[in-house]
Parts: structure tokens; C-alpha cells; sequence
């Protein structure tokens, strides 16, 4: 007698959010891939990191691949688009951080406009987490790109009503942003769709550690919020996540330490590509939606893991 092993439907699903350009994220009605069980009607999306101003703390294996256009955000993200094959950016603001160059948000809301006005792909911008100057500076943006559907984040408990009204004005996604914590999480959705935002205009941040500085904590965080959202049916967790990893990975030791210094660790630039391919696929089989990813290489291992466990998948459909 041969073994059929049980289907696990469940009962909830994930809310579809567009992103801009025609995009959307999200919609699945099982768990990551089981298409045998459910829907992914949205493949996992790779949004490729730009910042606003040059980033010379970098290590070499990816300072490199960009110091020709570090200087011009809208050249960066011209060759993650075109030359990399970005499916969307996302444009990190450094220069508005309080403690560093602390820009104006008129200032970063021109970059901004010049950003997505270079693009076929939708853009993503994210501040520094600081609440107060995010604030300011993210309801810049949202008018910046109204109509375009562009998400902005972070946005926390203690910002969501000045990001949120703004948001619900301009017609932004909004990227909640919480401390590895499910209860944080849905009380932050639960304050966002009270103030109006609707359900689906929220993705959800729950913070992102990369391979050995708490990716497992940051996975087993995720499986619940997927848990809560398609078998507990729980609304209010039933939102895109976003996982903002590229930061995380490549300031890691193993990512960066110099052969000289640790010459059992192999091949440094090796080393850091898979850091970064290996954390994202691991965020891919917790329930991601958003991958922001960082080194073409690592991008191109990645989609092709996606595209490995989408196929391997459809051959079970099949089967």
C-alpha cells in the first residue's frame, strides 16, 4: 500500500498588496510553496538596496560592484534595474539620519522623485529608524510619490499616526516595523487599521537577523506570525512581510573579516555572497514576501532557489 501523506489547508490568507508599477506581494493561501496545499499567486520579490549617499564603510566584495555609481542614487538603482535585474529597490535614506549627515526631507524627497522617475520597477523607501526624523521625512515622501503606490517605512508605535494619516492621503503601502516580537506586531496593526489604514496597505517588518546573529530567533518569530495568519485565521496577522536583510548580513564578522585575519574562514568575497544567499533563502522558507538583498551574486542564487522550490512544487501539483 503506497503513502499518501495528508494535505494541511488552512483557513486564512494573506492580504495582496500592490507596490507600484503593476507589482504585488503577497495572496498566499498556504504556507511557503506547498502549492499542493494552496496559492502563491505573487512569486517572493527582490527589492535591490540603494542609498542616498556613498557608502564607504562597505566591504570591498560589494563597495566594488557599485563605487561607480555610489555618488548618484538614481544611476545605482538604473544598474540594479538593467544590469541586475532588480524586481524592485528600495531606497535606504541614510543621509537623513540625525547622528550622520541629517538631510532635509525636502532634500530626500527630490532624490526620491529623480529615483522613481528613472524606474520601470516600484520603489521601496526606507528611513534609519529613527521615529521622530522618519516622521517628518516619510510624510514628505508619501506626498513626494502620490498615486504611485510606493511603500515607506519603518513606521513603529510611536510614529504610525503621523506616517499612517499621511499614508492614508497619498495612497502608500506602510512597512510596520516591530522587535522580533508577534504580539508587538499585531497590536501595531491593530493601532494602524483603528487610526484607517486599511489591511491591505500594511506589510509588516518583524525585524531580520542573518545567518548567526539571530536568524534563527527571526525565523521562528516568522513561522508564528505565518501560523497565527493562515491556520489561527488571526486578521490582523495576515499581512506581506518584509525583510530587510542586506544590512544585517553584511555586518556580520563572517561576512567581512579579512582572510589575514581568520584564515580558516575561506575566501572572503565567497564568504559574504553566500552570508547573504543563505539568510535570504532561509527568510524565503519562513514566509517572506520582500527580500531586500544586496550583492548581484547573491541575488542571482537566490532567484534561483525560488525558482528551484516554485518548479519542485508544481511537480508535486502534478504528481
Amino acid at each position: 500500500m503506497s503513502f499518501e501523506a495528508p494535505l494541511e489547508t488552512t483557513k486564512g490568507n494573506i492580504h495582496e498588496v500592490e507596490i507600484g508599477a503593476g507589482r504585488k506581494v503577497g495572496g498566499e493561501t498556504t504556507f511557503p510553496f506547498h502549492l499542493w496545499e494552496g496559492e502563491m499567486p505573487n512569486s517572493p520579490l527582490i527589492a535591490m538596496e540603494v542609498y542616498d549617499e556613498p557608502q564607504s564603510g562597505w566591504p570591498e566584495a560589494v563597495r566594488k560592484v557599485y563605487e561607480d555609481v555610489m555618488d548618484d542614487p538614481v544611476a545605482w538603482a538604473r544598474k540594479c534595474q538593467d544590469e541586475f535585474g532588480a524586481d524592485a529597490i528600495c531606497l535606504q535614506l541614510g543621509s537623513i539620519d540625525p547622528n550622520g549627515t541629517d538631510a532635509s526631507a525636502d532634500s530626500a524627497a527630490e532624490t526620491v522623485k529623480k529615483v522613481a522617475a528613472a524606474l520601470d520597477i516600484p520603489v521601496i523607501v526606507y528611513g534609519t529608524g529613527s521615529p521622530d526624523k522618519d516622521a517628518e521625512v516619510l510624510k514628505k515622501i508619501a506626498e513626494a510619490t502620490s498615486g504611485a503606490g510606493s511603500p515607506i517605512g519603518p513606521v513603529d508605535d510611536s510614529n504610525f499616526r503621523l506616517v499612517g494619516a499621511a499614508a492614508m492621503g497619498y495612497k502608500n503601502p506602510v512597512i510596520a516595523f516591530t522587535s522580533m516580537d508577534v504580539n508587538l506586531a499585531k497590536q501595531l496593526n491593530v493601532l494602524m487599521t483603528q487610526l484607517g489604514v486599511p489591511e491591505d496597505k500594511i506589510i509588516v517588518d518583524p525585524t531580520t537577523g542573518a545567518l548567526g546573529y539571530g536568524l534563527d530567533y527571526c525565523y521562528s518569530i516568522m513561522e508564528r506570525d505565518r501560523l497565527a495568519a493562515l491556520v489561527q485565521n488571526d486578521a490582523k496577522m495576515q499581512m506581506p512581510i518584509f525583510n530587510n536583510l542586506a544590512p544585517e548580513t553584511w555586518k556580520a564578522k563572517e561576512a567581512k573579516v579579512s582572510e589575514e585575519e581568520e584564515p580558516t574562514f575561506g575566501d572572503v568575497e565567497t564568504r559574504g555572497i553566500l552570508w547573504e544567499a543563505v539568510t535570504a533563502t532561509t527568510l524565503l522558507l519562513c514566509g517572506t514576501d520582500i527580500l531586500v538583498m544586496r550583492h548581484p551574486q547573491a541575488v542571482t542564487l537566490v532567484r534561483a532557489a525560488i525558482e528551484g522550490l516554485q518548479a519542485q512544487s508544481k511537480e508535486k501539483v502534478a504528481s
